[in-house]
């Protein structure tokens, strides 16, 4: 049977020699990214903006571009439209209208009428631009705690070195896809934290299975220079960091295909944080911690256990 190879067998890549390139293309990729935050600013989404909500429920199963045709002669701006629960319940977000809140309330009976009898309009809810921040304050609050908790994390997994390394990569990684955000003009909404959360979790993951495998291999080479450890552990490592990469983007590029406008954002951040997770575990994460000087366990231990992952 013939199986597919990403990488070679016993791979021997010299990861660390191309330190000082990554590290430029890192530091210019952060600080382009904050300056488009600056500059270009996020297109914020009804969630931070404010705006109306409705929910209702369909008499058949709701066709999506049929509603979206609709409601878009209405010509009220920013329209979010998916279904939830089931095939006939939908929700439907519209940006927040000019004016007071009699202008929301015409903005509503517009909607309603736009959607026909065959809809029964179970709820309806403003979103104030006071709610709004609150959202966008919670949701960096949110972003903030989560590198916090995980810096704690690998500090006592590991060591404190190995926490710098950690939090220096997520946030190179959440600093990079607002960046993509601000560029692209994609929609900056409560679905869009929820995607940098999972990245943090995603590269987090895979930053942590190389850094058992330095941990390891520090026990078993103690002679070795310090630096040929940290390319074999990625070398090691490096089989299972491409298949998982791959495997997971394969399944986002189905969403991004398959998923419709509403999860197309939502899928294309995630892509994106799978691919520079992958680079930042490897060059940012491990780059860092080659700075360091890495203590190595007094252990007479060359026999420490191989970890569970496959090579």
């Amino acid at each position: 049977m013939l199986r597919l190879k990403l990488v070679p067998d016993n791979p021997a890549f010299d990861f660390l020699r191309q330190l000082k390139i990554t590290t430029s293309v890192s530091v210019l990729l952060v600080l382009a990214s904050i300056g488009l935050f600056f500059v270009n600013g996020l297109n914020l989404g009804i969630d931070f903006r404010g705006g109306i909500l409705l929910e209702a429920r369909s008499e058949a199963p709701v066709d999506i571009a049929d509603v979206r045709a609709d409601l878009n002669q209405l010509a009220l701006g920013d329209i979010s439209i998916q279904t939830f629960g089931n095939e006939r319940d939908v929700l439907i977000r519209v940006q927040r209208q000019d004016g007071d809140e009699k202008a929301q309330i015409v903005a509503i009976q517009r909607i309603t009428a736009a959607l026909g009898e065959g809809f029964d309009v179970r709820r309806t809810e403003f979103v104030g631009p006071t709610i709004g921040a609150e959202l966008a304050e919670k949701g960096v609050l949110a972003v903030g705690c989560a590198l916090l908790a995980i810096m704690i994390y690998i500090w006592f997994r590991f060591e404190w070195q190995f926490s710098i390394a950690a939090i220096t990569a997520l946030s190179h990684d959440v600093l990079s896809t607002v960046g993509l955000f601000a560029l692209l003009r994609f929609e900056f909404n409560l679905a869009t934290v929820a995607a940098i959360l999972t990245i943090a979790g995603y590269s987090i993951n895979d930053t942590v299975v190389v850094f058992d495998r330095v941990r390891e291999n520090l026990r078993k080479y103690k002679t070795w220079d310090q630096n040929k450890i940290l390319n074999k552990s990625l070398n090691e490592t490096l089989s299972r960091t491409v298949m998982t990469s791959v495997t997971t983007s394969l399944a986002l590029l189905a969403i991004i295909v398959f998923g419709g406008a509403v999860l197309r954002d939502f899928a294309l951040a995630m892509l994106w944080g799978v691919t520079i997770g992958t680079y930042s575990s490897i060059f940012v994460a491990v780059g860092l911690i080659s700075r360091f000087d890495l203590k190595r366990s007094d252990d007479e231990d060359t026999t420490a256990p191989v970890p569970e992952y496959e090579r």
